[in-house]
């Protein structure tokens, strides 16, 4: 078990370098939207990485992704908050740090079965004032280009969610609303990766990743199945931090397409 350590440090270290560019220089608006969709993604991250900690799965791996997201959650935050000129944003941009403190909260607290639950009801809450952030600045930006970062940024988020409603599954969390979440969220990925491969705004370098996506998809897709009670989360968890990474490189490219 120990000698694996190293590789799960470093594939985290890659993981923040990935998402994080340490820097308030200015930025695009395709850059702002890939940020502001990015932060959808982190409500569900913190959910997955803290249930993975209280099933001790993972947990040196887990404990950095929920550290880490909770910093670049903060930094992104106030990148967005210097970017941002409209008023409308503005007050969108402040409900989302209103909703971001009880989830903070909890994330960066001991860790108990007893309130993972009440995380996720926060992280639900904050993932919907993101979105709003997200089309916000996509109708702002009025371009095909922003509404394809909207996209493959969303694809980001669906790939945590699937990821903490399969662990939270995993602990015992076996409830209907759960499950039709989950399902849904396997269906939007499915329907978005599809519109994404048809996008004419698709380069080769793009078309090449996202076929690389599909191939990862169908892997997660065999990997997750199970019985009744039956659960492989850290396999599950590796899957779709996979197919995380290769979604934010693709929104990257997309964000730096020129826009028309």
């Amino acid at each position: 078990m120990l000698r694996h350590r190293p590789l799960a440090a470093i594939f985290t270290t890659l993981l923040l370098l990935v998402f994080s560019d340490f820097s308030f220089a200015e930025i695009s608006m395709g850059e702002a939207i890939n940020k502001a969709g990015r932060q959808r993604m982190l409500t569900q991250r913190i959910v997955k990485s803290y249930a993975q900690m209280g099933q001790d799965i993972r947990y040196l791996v887990a404990k950095q992704h929920l550290n880490d997201s909770v910093a670049l959650f903060e930094t992104q935050l106030r990148e967005l908050k210097q970017f941002n000129k409209q008023a409308e944003t503005t007050r969108a941009l402040q409900q989302v740090e209103r909703l971001w403190g009880p989830v903070k909260a909890i994330a960066t607290g001991e860790v108990s079965k007893n309130k993972v639950e009440a995380l996720r009801s926060n992280a639900e809450q904050l993932l919907v004032a993101c979105h709003q952030v997200v089309l916000l600045l996509e109708d702002q930006s009025g371009t095909s280009q922003g509404h394809l970062v909207n996209i493959a940024g969303r694809q980001r988020m669906l790939s945590q969610r699937m990821g903490n409603l399969y662990t939270l599954f995993s602990w015992g969390f076996e409830k209907q609303q759960y499950r039709s979440d989950y399902n849904l969220a396997i269906s939007e990925f499915e329907q978005a990766l599809n519109e994404l491969k048809q996008a004419p705004e698709n380069n080769s370098d793009i078309a090449k990743a996202l076929n690389q996506v599909s191939q990862n998809w169908d892997m997660f897709k065999y990997s997750s199945r199970m019985k009744e009670g039956e659960y492989v989360p850290g396999l599950v968890a590796r899957m779709l931090d996979k197919i995380l990474v290769q979604m934010n490189d693709i929104t990257g490219m997309y964000a730096q397409l020129p826009a028309e």
